[in-house]
């Protein structure tokens, strides 16, 4: 019998007509994960006012980055999902869902149901834990798998951020560049309501998020804290890269106010450029896959504002993709969670036995 592997990711417009980004964000925005107020009050933000007035400005954004392939996100999701499948050969069936529209995570499913593989391996492809990303994807799995009328056992890869495969693949990555060509590096996460953190803080770690100093180094406390998860990343690739000290930053981008977790990427950016940084290499270790995030916003947006504060340029480092180092990192992780299982259930076995 197969295992299954379940590839999770955000997901992406169908293509950049307005209206396929319209029905995109609106599935997105209205995930009470994401944004978590009074319902009420997210279904009149959302469909009243976000979704109306931002799905054509969207959608233009959306153009610049689509290739003759499709979405960035999407086809590169797709490349690593064939080449893991490659990889692990036939006793494993290899899936991707997208938790907002097409391939969804249901249809994900259903293929595996179909192959009638003994477990499945779920992988939320984000590197750090995120109840909006990898808890909002691993709910809505849970919540079709909760409809069938018999469940495989499930192995769940929460967090990666600090697998030494990942982290190998993101600095092998890295070598395309000249590192000594830059004056400055930025790791730019993907930005959270500071209330996301404070949030999973009470829940997971009694409440001991200070926003501060606590991040400084993984404990019990906070390792599912995204944070925490992120400085413990930069730590990571800094080492990894050899990078000296007052070289480098952690940074968040995508804001949507002024009440998101600190420093933001677009403000660091301007005031290296008025200190007089001229070139800048910006990783996006949050992203596995090239999208709207890295290409436009960071590619794009944060180049113009360098420039404007007197920089020359901003290079964007590319995500994983396909990288053949990320392919055996994922490799390795579905190899090892299987292995740990197996483990597991001959150690029940040997116990039931006796018991018996």
């Amino acid at each position: 019998m197969k295992t299954g592997v379940l590839l999770i990711n955000l997901g992406t417009p169908d293509s950049p007509k307005t209206s396929d980004v319209r029905k995109y964000l609106t599935q997105f925005l209205n995930d009470p994960r994401v944004i978590d107020i009074n319902p009420v009050g997210r279904f009149l933000l959302v469909n009243g006012i976000i979704v109306p007035f931002r799905s054509s400005k969207s959608a233009k954004l959306y153009k610049h980055i689509w290739t003759a392939e499709g979405s960035p996100l999407l086809t590169n999701s797709i490349k690593v999902k064939t080449l893991l499948q490659k990889e692990l050969g036939d006793s494993f069936v290899v899936e991707l869902g997208m938790r907002y529209q097409s391939p969804s995570i249901e249809s994900a499913l259903n293929t595996l149901c179909a192959a009638q593989v003994k477990k499945i391996i779920m992988i939320p492809l984000y590197p750090q834990y995120a109840s909006s990303s990898t808890g909002s994807s691993v709910e809505e799995a849970l919540r079709i798998l909760g409809k069938w009328e018999v469940t495989p056992s499930i192995e769940i890869i929460s967090k990666f951020y600090d697998n030494p495969d990942f982290i190998d693949a993101c600095v092998e990555a890295a070598k395309k560049y000249n590192l000594a060509d830059y004056d400055y590096f930025i790791f730019s996460y993907h930005g959270l309501p500071e209330r996301h953190i404070m949030k999973g803080s009470a829940h997971y770690g009694a409440g001991t998020c200070n926003l501060g100093s606590c991040c400084d180094s993984i404990t019990k406390n906070n390792q599912y804290c995204y944070r925490a998860n992120c400085f413990e990343t930069t730590r990571q690739l800094v080492k990894g890269l050899n990078l000296p000290e007052g070289k480098y930053e952690s940074t968040f981008q995508s804001r949507l106010n002024d009440g998101w977790i600190k420093p933001y990427s677009d403000k660091v950016i301007a005031q290296k450029a008025k200190e007089g940084k001229k070139r800048m290499l910006v990783f996006s270790p949050a992203f596995t896959a090239d999208c709207l995030e890295t290409i436009y916003e960071i590619g794009t947006e944060y180049n113009e504002i360098f420039q404007k504060h007197g920089g020359e340029k901003i290079t964007l480092a590319t995500s994983l993709n396909d990288h053949p180092k990320w392919i055996n990192a994922l490799k390795n992780m579905v190899l090892s969670s299987s292995q740990t299982a197996q483990k597991r259930g001959e150690t029940a076995s040997g116990v039931s036995d006796i018991y018996i």
